[in-house]
């Protein structure tokens, strides 16, 4: 089949992180002459540039790039209103092109614009109000055991780096009593446009070292800088993510620099296995290598008979 009118597609590239993601988007960008939505939840972020990766000024310069330095860390943005807004920007870029680029490594944000959510029961005030003050008191390894023993299937799938998303997650196990994973099997909703899936993908020493590079790559880009810049917003929740609180440990006397580099190294390579995780769970994501991801993509069009248009 050929993908053009009527047909209005959506081409989702995702992967963990440092896989190449944002260097094949601007290739298939260039080649099918589109535009690109970035699902990345760091990357929205103005303040946060050298810790998220972002694709630099010269890459935004070979393709448009959407949902990059879009809002302020001072703006509560759930992946609910990313729904909303992706969707609204879709209709759109589609009166323009027949094929999107979607490209990221947030699970939750890829869902929310192909799939939609399942209906959640609303929070009663005083849980969620109890459960910030526990984050506050306690920390967030606290809440990260009350996770893993209440529901150790989204457990395995969550950031639990990402307070929201474990505090979250908890609010709804404790108003409910049942496991938030429970409320994550509805039938997907309908999009007026086709979606493919692909996703990236490397032997895992490979991924490793290409993480290991990168944050030593942020390192001489100058995120300590950056970071300390930023360290009187460290309470607001998009600082609370990897790159950053590590090094704003550091700050405060809690471990070397060294420490804190090999953290963040670690703490990534956790990281790129979580998203792994959530991303083989999909069925419908076609594994391309990440070596050659155009090869890949170009002999599984050919196979299914598609032609891009």
């Amino acid at each position: 089949m050929d993908i053009g009118l009527p047909y209005k597609t959506l081409l989702v590239i995702a992967g963990p992180t440092a896989i190449g993601k944002t260097a094949f988007a601007i290739e298939l960008a260039k080649r099918y002459d589109t535009e690109i939505v970035s699902a990345d939840s760091r990357q929205f972020y103005r303040e946060m540039a050298i810790g998220t990766a972002k694709p630099t000024i010269a890459e935004q310069s070979e393709a448009k790039h959407h949902f990059i330095n879009s809002h302020s860390i001072f703006d509560t943005f759930t992946a609910g209103d990313y729904e909303k807004e992706a969707l609204a920007l879709l209709d759109h870029l589609f009166t323009k092109h027949n094929l999107v680029i979607m490209v990221g490594g947030s699970g939750l944000f890829i869902k929310a614009v192909c799939e939609g959510f399942d209906e959640f029961p609303e929070i009663e005030p005083a849980i969620r109000n109890k459960l910030n003050q526990d984050f506050e008191t306690n920390g967030l390894a606290s809440l990260q055991e009350r996770l893993k023993e209440a529901d150790p299937s989204y457990f395995e799938l969550v950031d639990i780096s990402n307070p929201q998303r474990v505090i979250r997650a908890l609010e709804v196990i404790e108003s409910t009593g049942i496991p938030y994973s429970s409320f994550r099997k509805a039938n997907a909703k309908e999009r007026p446009f086709n979606i493919i899936k692909l996703g990236l993908n490397l032997p895992r020493e490979q991924l490793y070292q290409r993480i290991n590079q990168r944050v030593d790559n942020m390192m001489t880009d100058g995120l300590l800088e950056e970071v300390k810049q930023l360290l009187p917003y460290q309470h607001l929740n998009p600082l609370n993510t990897v790159g950053y609180t590590e090094l704003f440990d550091f700050m405060a006397g809690k471990q070397t620099l060294a420490e804190a580099v090999s953290l963040i190294k670690q703490n990534t390579r956790r990281f790129a296995k979580r998203q792994l995780t959530w991303f083989r769970k999909d069925e419908q994501i076609v594994w391309l290598n990440a070596e050659q991801p155009m090869i890949d993509f170009e002999n599984w069009l050919s196979n299914k008979e598609i032609k891009i248009v």
